[in-house]
């Protein structure tokens, strides 16, 4: 370890980090600037406040560790992320929170949800799922950033993990939205930057970008017999339709990501802290560049990394990353590993960084959800002046914190791109029909959102606890009660709960809703579409700007 360089490279990102979250400390004066930065954001800082907070080790260090496993088809996943989770996303959906948002003064997704359908119901259900399961995708986005901390610096897990609980916990709790936001603008421009060296760097190890893909398309003889088997065919190619890995890249990795992102709240919450629709067309050029540079090459490199570990030690990735101590293969530190053999010792640190970037980024996200819900959402005293709330806010983010650091200690190996694809598939089920629908259609109910809101978050719990394997073996609740791994025979204990859960949330929601049509509160749903009256009126004012 070049102790000098770490040192120079450490002082200068924590100095511009401590910096940018004092600036948000400074400018936060108000509940409504903890919650939404007062609404007055600038494009760039909220397409990469959007995009570092969506893009995390997650996607760097988990998904690029479940790339060196099955190959490019996740790049589909990209394709996915930059079609729905930003275009779809700023354009028909952004657009529409943005305006219904400021319709109904709501400063949270739950409040939204709830103010939406007049529902305190949906409002606290919505918050309880949220504080309850964001910890575990929390958990996968710290646990991701630790492990690449704990091979850069060759450090115990433990100190590792409690380092970016201190620093991520301390800018949050004092520049609430702001202080997220202007520390993701550098840590995401940060995180652009090293990725493209990251590319560059792989394949002029790997002899240029011909040779490096002709000799992971030549490896289809090392991949092993369980993975063939299982419907792998090559860390180029799709795996064989309908197999077991191909259900688990397609359902679980590219669907239940690619669509769950549509109803993430602390992304949801971002559309909300700019101050027109302008602003949000405007962020598409950034935030579409940061998804295809983060995911295309964190995915890309995973893959390639089979090439390198095969040329210098004559093992494929998943081989490389076994624990000696365990003999158990871990996903989630092929990634470091790669990185910490290949690059120069101060690219190394600046990437350590990078990730440390990428994690606090999603983190502090994170954490200001947790602490909206629980000190707004589900606290909700009308005698609180606003200097109180804003400091219940910081008290859900310590509990959050703490949440999410026991978590990182007793999650199992290989976990941070399952637990993300939970916590996305989760959110879908159960806000996706009613999120959507609230925006779109005026004719869906409370009744109908509510039951189907429900009916889709139990359905994903059930699916995810006692059918789909590669979550059950993690819980063993199925286990504990039937004395089996899961209640079902393939291909059904192989298919996402998003699979089953989002088709019965989406029929549910409007069956019930065509089913209580005298339900429908006209003047409150004529409130809450009140924005798309002055349409014609706000588009000719932005123009005019």
């Amino acid at each position: 370890m070049d102790l000098i360089a770490l040192i120079i490279v450490a002082l200068l990102y924590l100095g511009i980090t401590v910096y940018l979250g004092w600036l948000g400390y400074k400018h936060t004066r108000s509940a409504r600037d903890y919650y939404t930065a007062g609404g007055e954001v600038n494009p760039y800082l909220m397409a990469m406040g959007y995009g570092a907070a969506f893009i995390s080790t997650s996607a760097i260090v988990g998904f690029g560790g479940a790339a060196a496993v099955y190959g490019m088809s996740l790049l589909w996943l990209t394709v996915f992320n930059i079609i729905v989770g930003i275009f779809i996303a700023f354009v028909w959906i952004g657009r529409r929170t943005r305006a219904m948002g400021r319709e109904l003064s709501a400063q949270t997704f739950p409040e939204l949800l709830g103010a939406r359908y007049n529902s305190p119901f949906v409002r606290k259900f919505s918050a309880v799922v949220i504080t309850v399961s964001m910890p575990l995708y929390a958990a996968a986005v710290m646990i991701g950033g630790a492990r690449f901390m704990e091979m850069a610096l060759n450090v115990n897990y433990t100190v590792a993990l409690l380092l970016v609980a201190v620093i991520v916990g301390a800018y949050v709790l004092a520049g609430g939205m702001k202080g997220v936001l202007y520390t993701s603008a550098f840590q995401g421009t940060l995180m652009l930057v090293v990725m493209l060296v990251l590319l560059v760097f792989t394949y002029n190890k790997l002899g240029g970008i011909s040779q490096a893909h002709s000799a992971l398309a030549s490896m289809n003889h090392l991949v092993p017999e369980g993975l063939f088997l299982d419907g792998h065919r090559g860390w180029t190619a799709m795996p064989e339709a309908f197999s077991r890995i191909w259900w688990y890249v397609i359902s679980t990795l590219v669907l239940g990501v690619g669509i769950g992102v549509l109803a993430q709240p602390h992304l949801a919450v971002r559309y909300m802290t700019v101050k027109s629709n302008k602003e949000l067309y405007r962020a598409l050029v950034p935030g579409g560049l940061f998804i295809l540079l983060m995911t295309g090459v964190g995915f890309t490199v995973g893959a390639l990394s089979n090439v390198y570990f095969y040329e210098s030690i004559g093992k494929i990735a998943l081989t490389a990353s076994i624990n000696p101590l365990t003999n158990q293969p871990n996903t989630d530190t092929i990634i470091p590993l790669f990185i910490t053999s290949t690059l120069p010792v101060w690219v190394g640190y600046v990437f350590m960084l990078t990730l440390l970037s990428a994690a606090m980024s999603t983190l502090s996200g994170q954490f200001h959800s947790i602490a909206t819900s629980v000190s707004y959402d589900l606290y909700q005293s009308r005698n609180i002046n606003d200097q109180a709330r804003l400091k219940l806010a910081r008290y859900g983010t310590i509990f959050g914190l703490i949440v999410t650091v026991i978590l990182s200690y007793i999650l199992p190996v290989s976990i941070v791109a399952i637990a993300t694809a939970i916590f996305f598939g989760l959110c879908a089920s159960g806000f996706l029909p009613l999120y959507l629908f609230g925006l779109f259609w005026k004719r869906v109910t409370t009744v109908g959102a509510t039951i189907g809101m429900v009916a889709g978050t139990f359905v994903y719990l059930f699916i995810m606890l006692f059918m789909y394997v590669r979550m059950t073996t993690i819980f063993r609740l199925s286990e504990l009660i039937f004395g089996k791994i899961s209640i079902v025979e393939f291909p059904f204990n192989v298919i996402d709960p998003i699979v089953y859960a989002l088709p019965v949330s989406l029929v549910v929601t409007i069956v019930v809703s065509l089913a209580t049509q005298s339900a429908v509160d006209s003047q409150h749903v004529n409130k809450c579409f009140a924005f798309s009256r002055k349409k014609s009126k706000s588009t000719i004012a932005e123009v005019a700007e």
